[in-house]
C-alpha cells in the first residue's frame, strides 16, 4: 500500500509504526536494529525498495534495490556533495544529525516528499540516539567524579587510628581495617548503574563506623530504614557522599559533639532517605547555589547526585535540603519506589 498523508491515515497505526522506526536507530546506523528499521521504513512510506548506510559505506538494503552502477553513482556524489541527488528511478539524501553528515538514505520509485520525510524520521531518531548517549556518558562521568571526591583527609584519618590501634587493641583495629577495605571496595570498584537502598545503607554504616573511629565521642549517629525499602533500586552511590558532607561541613567544624541521623522509609509510592545533623548548618540562598552546582566546596557531591537523581527519574524527585545558620542540615533523597528500567 503506497504512503498517505496523515490526514487520510488513521494516526496510530502509523505513529506505531514511526516510534518502532525510531527506537531501532537508537544505535545508529551500524546498530544491532538498523537492518529492521530500514525494513520498518519500508513498509511505513510503501515504496518499493528503501536502503541506508552510514559513513563506512555499509549498506542496507529492504525490497526492491536499485541497480548496482546507479546505487553507487548516487551514493559517491551525495557522500561529497552533502546534497540529494536524482538518478533515474532512485533517490538519495543525505543524513545529516547535529549539522554533520551521518549516512544516506535511498529510495526507489518514491517521491521527492516522501523520501524527505522518511530521511527526517530517520535524522531525529538518530539524533535522540546521540542525545541518550551523550546523557549516559555524562552520568558516568559524574559517578567517577563522585568516586574522585573521597577526601585524603579522612583515608589518612582513618588509617591513622588503625594503626595507632594495631598494638593495644589489635581486634578493633582488624575490624577498622576490614570496614576500610569495604568502604574503598565499595567507592572506587567499578559497578552497574544502580544498586539497592541495602547495599547503599550497608556502605553508610561502613563509612560512619570509621567516622567515629576518626572522632570518638565527638560524633553520635542513628541509622534507620524501613523493611519495605531495602530492595528499592537507585543509583549507585546517592547516599554516602550526603553522609560525608554532612560530617565534613556539619559536625568536624564544630568543637563539641554531633549528632547524624540517617532514615529510609516509604511514603506512598515513593522512597523518602533524609540524612540530618546538628552542624553548623547553613543560609538557605547557599544551599541553594551549592545544589545548582554554582556554590563553594560547602556541598560535597550534592549537585552531583541531584543532577543524576533527576536525570534518572525526572524533575520531580531529587534532593531538597532544608537548612538554617546554626540549625543544622537536612538533606532529603526521594525516588519512587519501582520505576521501569531502573534495576540492580
Amino acid at each position: 500500500m503506497p504512503w498517505r498523508p496523515a490526514a487520510t491515515a488513521d494516526p496510530v497505526p502509523v505513529l506505531a509504526a514511526a516510534q518502532r522506526v525510531s527506537d531501532d536507530l537508537m544505535d545508529g546506523l551500524a546498530g544491532p536494529r538498523a537492518r529492521h528499521a530500514t525494513h520498518g521504513l519500508r513498509r511505513l512510506f510503501g515504496v518499493p525498495g528503501l536502503g541506508l548506510t552510514d559513513l563506512s559505506g555499509s549498506l542496507l538494503w529492504s525490497g526492491r534495490p536499485a541497480a548496482d552502477d546507479v546505487v553507487a553513482s548516487a551514493l559517491d556524489e551525495v557522500l561529497h556533495s552533502e546534497t540529494p541527488v536524482s538518478e533515474p528511478g532512485l533517490l538519495a539524501l543525505p543524513l545529516h544529525v547535529h549539522d554533520e553528515l551521518a549516512g544516506v538514505l535511498l529510495v526507489t520509485e518514491g517521491t521527492n516528499a516522501v523520501a524527505r520525510q522518511a530521511a527526517e524520521l530517520v535524522v531525529h531518531a538518530l539524533e535522540r540516539g546521540r542525545l541518550e548517549a551523550s546523557a549516559e556518558q555524562a552520568a558516568e562521568a559524574e559517578l567517577r567524579a563522585l568516586r574522585a571526591e573521597i577526601s585524603p583527609h579522612f583515608v589518612y584519618n582513618a588509617l591513622t587510628v588503625i594503626s595507632s590501634l594495631v598494638r593495644s587493641d589489635p581486634d578493633r583495629a582488624r575490624d577498622l581495617m576490614l570496614d576500610f577495605a569495604e568502604y574503598t571496595r565499595y567507592s572506587l570498584a567499578r559497578h552497574g548503574e544502580y544498586t539497592m537502598v541495602a547495599e547503599e545503607f550497608r556502605a553508610v554504616e561502613t563509612y560512619l563506623a570509621l567516622q567515629r573511629a576518626v572522632l570518638g565521642e565527638r560524633l553520635r549517629v542513628q541509622v534507620r530504614v524501613a523493611p519495605e525499602v531495602l530492595a528499592v533500586a537507585v543509583p549507585y552511590l546517592v547516599l554516602e557522599p550526603l553522609v560525608e558532607n554532612a560530617i565534613r561541613h556539619g559536625i568536624e567544624p564544630r568543637a563539641e559533639a554531633g549528632f547524624i541521623q540517617v532514615q529510609g522509609m516509604a511514603e506512598g509510592n515513593d522512597c523518602v532517605i533524609s540524612v540530618e545533623d546538628d552542624g553548623l548548618g547553613m543560609d538557605p540562598a547557599r544551599a541553594a547555589a551549592i545544589l545548582a552546582g554554582r556554590g563553594d566546596d560547602g556541598g560535597v557531591g550534592l549537585a552531583n547526585v541531584d543532577r543524576r537523581l533527576r536525570s534518572v527519574y525526572g524533575p520531580w524527585y531529587g534532593l531538597t535540603v532544608e537548612t538554617e545558620t546554626g540549625a543544622g542540615t537536612r538533606v532529603v533523597v526521594r525516588v519512587p519506589r519501582f520505576q521501569p528500567g531502573v534495576l540492580p
